[in-house]
């Protein structure tokens, strides 16, 4: 009995790498090292992880239960401990466990974790893939400081139904610029290489097609075509494999009547096998055993099986693996080597994470003190907040507000004090104290030159209209008025789909209140998903769409509305005018019926609003204005594996330095598989000073062409094709035509 402890004793020693010789092991061998000494209870706790709320508190029952679990070898992960002294005391435990397997510390870290950036759909307007990167990284570098070591984020989900609340936290509508900035995302949280102290696992989720759910309900079911799903939806997700991202999560929904943690299609065909993933799944919060309430399973334990079999690798808070994999495995159901792969993927980050040679590597706490909240991300957060922000409208240039000249502002609404409101959802650990207000960037920023009248009017909810007469007052007194206006930060998230995306409350009725007493009026508009506000947009003299812009929120707002900052954001995703027209995306069909402005008769449309929308994908203005001239093709004609490419001058012609997104777009008027009328393939974000030019090139080669066709290869057919450059999806400056042969 001695010499088998010993002998446990020492193998462990070499795989914890506590002599030189383990070093030079490969992880694969060290990995293989640990799963032959593991018993049928650890391996099957390695794919089990709680959440930890609390855990580190009072001794409750529920925390003793835990804990025992933990020391016992029965759990593989931890959710929502962090903080280095809570996790460090959660690790000492697992560390009393047989075989001292750390456990891996997780949390939604979306958009930071102290430090609070804007919302994921609020940066991806910024299209600035380099600023998201950073972001990221930030956000990781403070998560690894607090002792975690994998964040629940990117979601890479492609959403074009603005009523689900979740759309807050991807990047739009849009396959190709989903694609990039869910690379952008997780190369950012990653870092250089996994295990470093200044970076944390990604998770690219929902596995798969989340963003489409019925009627835009979360936790709904989904059905759509193979095609849909190839050529929208899975593009993002195989983007961020190719970024190296260590996991991936299941979604809630189902695809085409199976739950996608049960989905050997999506887990099994796809991820692991054509795609060939070497990281691991985890399911979505206890999605395992609501299989159950879907109807497809009779109980927690065919729930165990399907899930297993499926391929998803963890099992979040339902307890089904750790309930039920045993005797599933002694019936046969399972073989053990399916539960070896699956214990093995998830060894395999914890050895990546370096977390067998040191299990508390990411619990320093002077670097969490250094870490946190740094200058250099508070400086970033106000960079990633004002490119974030996208002008909308500014009518008879009335922004950006004259600096030096004595003027009376009113800042009116219920958002212009609002700190929590700033956060929007999924806010780490981030503390509304921390934001600035516009009320309070206001304040800083003119300081000298501007006497503000602060008045909120009404609520962001509720039927209470008895500050709306103050808030007229305010507006009479006023040269200028901003209103700050939208939805509640916790009004758009996980849970929180609307049927009416018009500004809840009396919001409506206070803008049409201070609107009429004739000042010019600057709409900022703070939402985390596109709102429908057509009656400001028309009335407003300048509208501005800031998102939830995180601490940062109130200098961003101040430096655009005064011109220190030239907003350069375009929109990731379009803008309705009516719930009516939803889902919504610029790719839309001609049809054999096409819309056309201005035609009669029969065509694709509504009879009591127009085709398009309030604002078009990609629309965004600036202070200043560019002129795309001069296209030229180096070729005309793409054959084989080669390229042509086309240039053109970009030049600023206004008074300021600006800078401008490059979009463009391609047309295939002909193809085996009806084709939207454009796409959007390629992008730049140039800056240029006034009066500045500059040759602008973009490549187009055959992938650039490629589709998945009826058989679901991706390939490009030969035919006439039309190139499309311009500021927006709907604002094409140039066009030119040519073949691929």
């Amino acid at each position: 009995m001695f010499k088998i402890k010993l002998g446990i004793l020492t193998t462990l020693v070499g795989v914890c790498s506590f002599n030189t010789q383990a070093q030079r092991k490969t992880i694969s061998q060290r990995v293989d090292s640990v799963l032959k000494l593991m018993s049928l209870d650890e391996k099957v706790g390695q794919l089990n992880q709680y959440s930890g709320r609390n855990l580190t508190g009072p001794l409750t029952e529920q925390n003793r239960n835990v804990q025992k679990d933990i020391k016992d070898g029965l759990v593989g992960s931890m959710l929502n401990v962090h903080g280095v002294k809570d996790t460090r005391q959660i690790q000492e435990i697992a560390m009393q466990s047989r075989l001292k397997i750390p456990l891996l510390f997780s949390m939604d870290v979306v958009h930071g974790y102290r430090t609070i950036f804007p919302v994921p759909l609020g940066e991806a307007a910024s299209w600035d893939l380099d600023i998201m990167r950073q972001t990221a990284h930030a956000a990781a570098a403070e998560a690894a400081a607090a002792g975690l070591h994998w964040t629940f984020a990117p979601m890479v989900d492609i959403a074009r139904d603005p009523r689900w609340g979740r759309v807050m936290e991807g990047a739009g509508e849009d396959t190709y610029l989903g694609s990039k900035i869910a690379k952008a995302r997780v190369l950012g949280f990653q870092g250089a290489k996994l295990g470093a102290t200044d970076a944390v696992m990604a998770c690219a989720k929902h596995f798969a097609a989340y963003g489409a759910v019925l009627a835009a309900r979360d936790y709904a079911e989904v059905e759509m075509s193979e095609h849909e799903l190839w050529e929208t939806y899975l593009p993002p997700f195989k983007a961020a494999q190719d970024a190296g991202a260590a996991t991936f999560m299941s979604a809630f929904n189902t695809l085409n009547g199976v739950p996608a943690a049960a989905s050997n299609y999506l887990q099994r065909d796809i991820l692991k096998g054509k795609w060939q993933y070497n990281g691991f799944v985890v399911s979505d919060w206890g999605s395992i055993d609501q299989m159950i309430k879907w109807g497809y399973v009779a109980n927690k334990k065919d729930a165990a099986l399907k899930a297993i079999l499926s391929g998803c690798d963890m099992d979040m808070m339902s307890r089904s693996y750790l309930e039920h994999l045993k005797t599933l495995l002694a019936e046969k159901k399972v073989s053990i080597k399916l539960l070896d792969d699956a214990v093995k993927r998830i060894l395999t980050k914890k050895f990546e994470m370096g977390l067998f040679d040191d299990p508390y590597r990411f619990c320093n706490e002077d670097r969490e003190r250094s870490t946190l909240r740094n200058a250099e991300f508070l400086k970033l957060a106000r960079e990633a907040a004002q490119k974030s922000i996208v002008l909308l409208k500014n009518q008879d240039h009335l922004l950006p507000l004259q600096t030096g000249i004595r003027q009376t502002i009113a800042v009116i609404g219920p958002l212009a004090n609002s700190k929590r409101d700033m956060l929007g959802n999924w806010t780490g650990a981030g503390d509304a104290d921390n934001v600035v207000t516009l009320a309070a960037g206001l304040k800083q920023k003119f300081v000298q030159s501007k006497q503000l009248i602060i008045v909120n009017g009404t609520d962001v909810k509720g039927s209470d209209t008895s500050g709306i007469q103050a808030a007229v007052d305010a507006a009479r007194k006023a040269d200028i008025v901003i209103m700050a206006l939208g939805e509640g930060g916790e009004m758009s998230g996980e849970s929180k789909s609307r049927t009416d995306l018009s500004l809840p409350g009396r919001q409506q009725q206070l803008f049409n209140a201070v609107q009429a007493v004739g000042k010019p009026v600057i709409a900022v508009i703070m939402a985390g998903r596109p709102l429908i506000f057509g009656g400001i947009a028309n009335k407003a003299h300048a509208v501005i769409y800031g998102w939830f812009l995180g601490d940062q929120t109130g200098n961003a707002l101040a430096d655009v509305l005064a011109g220190d900052y030239n907003p350069s954001g375009k929109l990731p995703v379009t803008f309705p005018r009516s719930v009516g027209q939803i889902p919504i995306s610029y790719q839309m069909y001609k049809t054999g019926h096409p819309w056309v402005a201005a035609a009669s008769g029969y065509q694709t449309g509504y009879i009591d609003m127009p085709n398009t929308p309030q604002y078009a994908f990609g629309y965004g203005l600036s202070y200043t204005s560019f002129k795309y001239s001069d296209l030229k093709l180096d070729k005309q004609v793409i054959t084989g594996n080669g390229s042509i490419t086309a240039s053109f001058t970009l030049t600023n012609t206004g008074n300021c330095n600006g800078e401008e997104v490059v979009q463009l777009y391609i047309n295939d008027p002909i193809a085996s598989v009806v084709q939207p009328i454009k796409k959007l393939k390629d992008f730049q974000k140039v800056a240029l000073k006034s009066g500045e030019s500059r040759l602008i090139s973009f490549m187009i080669d055959k992938d650039k062409l490629a589709f998945y066709n009826q058989q679901l290869q991706w390939a490009a057919e030969p035919g006439k094709f039309k190139l499309l450059l311009g500021s927006a999806s709907d604002d094409i400056r140039l066009q030119s035509e040519f073949e691929l042969k």
